[in-house]
């Protein structure tokens, strides 16, 4: 009986160091997904005052099947619609932008090297935006609603979104795709907007299971393991490329036609690599609120050592500023993501507004 108190006192000492080590796993995850969270510098949500409309929006190109006129010296563009279906194809199960893998592989570029593209491999062309362009002709704040259909062990249904936001000579680009409780994917990119491109500075992606992402200096892109690579030039991230895009067709000096292609660097979290979409055909698309739109359906080209199974497609509507308005995400051979817009709202154009200097 004597010894019972002493036991009794060494089963209290041992439950109070568990429930401090407990508390101290708490903490260290706490703090470090409070760090994650600090990466970024959320914007208020704007105010949007009216939708947008193939009626309603401005054309900074000519409509789809209008044939540019020539210029001394440059072949004219061939008329696009001349491979225009008389309707929707099936949809395919095919991708482009990388999205989130749930195991992607250590990136293998290691210590800071010269050059980040092979001796064989061109560097990704800059928008081809008229001389005159200056930051202000980016577009107003704009949110893409989307109704969202996927599978993955059966038919999911939910809703996605787009938000630009830009401030000044600031942006920020959110796309956040929601399957309710089962699952859902939230990407966010903040930089700098230039008359020609978005200058990404920071990138996050969220999933049901996992938070990570990428920094950017001017010089350089640090991965999430703290690798770093040389920034390559026109580099874009998995959420700003929906807007970049957008920007480089409506304000390229000669309309998109099917045949080209547009190249430019995709980083994430694990690294970077250069992609190329091949413009491969027009469609009709058949929208419930916005109609029948004509688009242009993008695809990429397949990477030479992809780091995973994720990739999307994209089409872009002319007549509503060259936004995406369906963007179809595979995540593998048996799991895939659509999103078709439903709804487009703007906010007026407002002033420009100079930015803070960066921290």
């Amino acid at each position: 009986m004597a010894g019972r108190p002493r036991s009794y006192g060494s089963l209290i000492a041992a439950l109070a160091l568990v429930v401090l080590v407990l508390h101290g796993l708490v903490l260290a995850w706490l703090s470090s997904q409070w760090v994650e969270l600090s990466v970024l510098r959320p914007l208020a949500t704007p105010l949007f005052t009216r939708s947008l409309t193939p009626s309603t929006a401005p054309r900074s190109k000519p409509p789809l099947g209008t044939a540019p006129r020539a210029r001394r010296g440059v072949a004219p563009v061939a008329d696009a619609t001349a491979q225009v279906p008389e309707q929707e194809p099936a949809p395919q199960m095919v991708a482009a932008a990388q999205v989130t893998p749930d195991v992607e592989p250590a990136p293998t570029l290691e210590p800071l090297p010269q050059a980040v593209p092979q001796a064989d491999t061109p560097m990704p062309a800059q928008a081809q935006t008229p001389a005159t362009a200056s930051a202000d002709n980016w577009p107003a704040n704009t949110r893409l609603s989307y109704s969202a259909s996927g599978f993955y062990r059966g038919r999911l249904w939910g809703d996605a979104q787009v938000l630009w936001q830009r401030e000044g000579e600031r942006y920020q680009v959110q796309l956040k795709i929601s399957f309710g409780w089962l699952a859902h994917l939230y990407m966010t990119s903040q930089g700098q907007i230039t008359p020609t491109l978005l200058l990404p500075e920071v990138f996050e992606e969220e999933t049901t299971t996992a938070r990570r992402h990428l920094r950017f200096t001017p010089e350089e892109a640090v991965l999430m393991n703290g690798s770093r690579l040389p920034r390559p030039q026109g580099v874009q991230d998995s959420a700003s490329q929906f807007v970049d895009l957008s920007h480089r067709f409506a304000t390229a000096p000669s309309p998109l036609a099917v045949g080209q292609s547009v190249q430019f660097w995709l980083a994430r979290p694990g690294g970077a690599d250069l992609w190329t979409y091949d413009v491969v055909e027009t469609e009709t698309l058949e929208t419930p609120r916005l109609g029948a739109l004509q688009t242009f359906h993008l695809k990429p080209r397949p990477l030479a050592n992809p780091r995973g199974p994720i990739t999307a497609e994209m089409w872009f509507a002319p007549a509503l500023q060259y936004l995406p308005v369906r963007i179809k995400v595979t995540l593998s051979d048996e799991a895939w993501v659509d999103l078709l817009v439903d709804k487009i709202e703007q906010s007026d154009p407002t002033p420009p507004v100079a930015s803070s200097p960066t921290q």
